[in-house]
């Protein structure tokens, strides 16, 4: 498995391959750049096909953080940890653990989150080792009502205020009433987008790989049912992927019929290429590292000091920066994507070492 000739690695300033044969653990830490203050991403666990599936999403989950740090201007690095294994099988007390001592090792290089595969239980698990993991925290949350720590509210409330700022742009309207939307994934950010969005008018259609959560969605929000197949496909207003990512690729791109994709998946891009794709096709894409910056902020403000009115207003500067974004893209001719990177590096490249 290559390291520094792998197309996914960009500078990457540390990478740890974590083994505990005992406890079964087999994790991989990335930390992307330390510029603007200490790494801080998601601890995801999943059940890659290969270590070099593994090494590909958290090398590119890593970098990610970097840029959505900087656009969401926090004093924060970026990083990403993943640990092979299906969490509904294979997560352990004593795997966690391990995690957290590993973890520990880095002396705050990097400090690790929930994410999807892991939960606020998980993290103070490893928290019994080490005090860099961070969003554990009970403590009012942005929206008034307590929070154990989970920053799935703040991350689904961005997605939405941002996900308004497309329909604006593209569409031309500000009301979400009868606005067709159509989520790939319905769990604890998607659910609660589908939530806000039912609240706002909007129509459902969604899909998980959990049926569970499905049903939930269509009993609850009164959502119809997708199949894996047509969830990216319907002929919708807007595309919401909130799940895994590398869903945007030639041929789901060439299938789509939504003029807009805005979710709060990490990685929707198959490849960097495929923002210019989606723009050829006429595409507003809502980068994925800008609208989905809402934990990483609510997370942000438990380490300096829980304020839920400042995490609410921070939080929605994401809308005003998505519209800078399609702004100047519509403005220089060049996708939203490649306008989000020229952002980011400008806050923190000039000051990196």
């Amino acid at each position: 498995m290559t390291v520094f000739t792998h197309p996914e690695f960009d500078n990457h300033e540390h990478l740890t391959f974590c083994c505990d044969p005992e406890t079964g653990l087999r994790a991989i830490i990335a930390v992307h750049n330390t510029a603007r203050g200490p790494a801080l991403g998601g601890c995801r666990m999943f059940p890659y096909a290969s270590d070099e599936e593994a090494l590909r999403d958290v090398l590119r989950l890593s970098r990610g953080m970097t840029y959505k740090s900087a656009l969401a201007n926090l004093n924060l690095g970026g990083g990403k940890s993943v640990i092979i294994g299906d969490p509904r099988e294979h997560k352990t007390e004593a795997l966690l653990e391990s995690m957290g001592r590993f973890l520990e090792q880095l002396g705050g290089l990097y400090i690790a989150a929930e994410d999807s595969g892991t939960s606020v239980a998980d993290l103070r698990i490893m928290g019994r080792h080490t005090a860099n993991v961070a969003g554990i925290r009970e403590r009012p949350g942005f929206d008034g009502k307590p929070s154990n720590g989970d920053p799935s509210p703040a991350t689904a409330w961005g997605t939405f205020v941002g996900l308004q700022a497309a329909v604006k742009h593209k569409l031309g309207r500000s009301d979400l009433e009868g606005l067709k939307v159509a989520i790939q994934g319905i769990g604890n950010v998607g659910y609660r987008l589908a939530q806000h969005l039912t609240e706002a008018g909007a129509k459902l259609w969604v899909y998980d790989i959990h049926q569970d959560q499905m049903d939930r969605a269509v009993a609850e929000l009164g959502a119809t049912p997708a199949t894996a197949e047509e969830v990216l496909y319907l002929p919708v207003d807007v595309v919401a992927p909130c799940a895994m990512g590398a869903v945007l690729n030639d041929q789901s791109i060439a299938r789509l019929q939504a003029p807009i994709v805005a979710g709060a998946a990490n990685n929707q891009l198959a490849s960097q290429a495929h923002d210019q794709v989606l723009w050829e096709h006429g595409v507003l894409y809502a980068p994925d590292f800008v609208i989905n910056a809402g934990g990483i902020i609510d997370v942000y403000y438990e380490r300096t000091g829980p304020d839920p009115d400042a995490v609410r207003k921070h939080v929605d500067t994401i809308a005003h920066t998505l519209q800078e974004i399609f702004e100047r893209s519509d403005r220089d001719g060049q996708p939203t994507g490649q306008i989000a990177d020229q952002l980011a590096e400008e806050r923190f490249r000039p000051i990196s070492r």
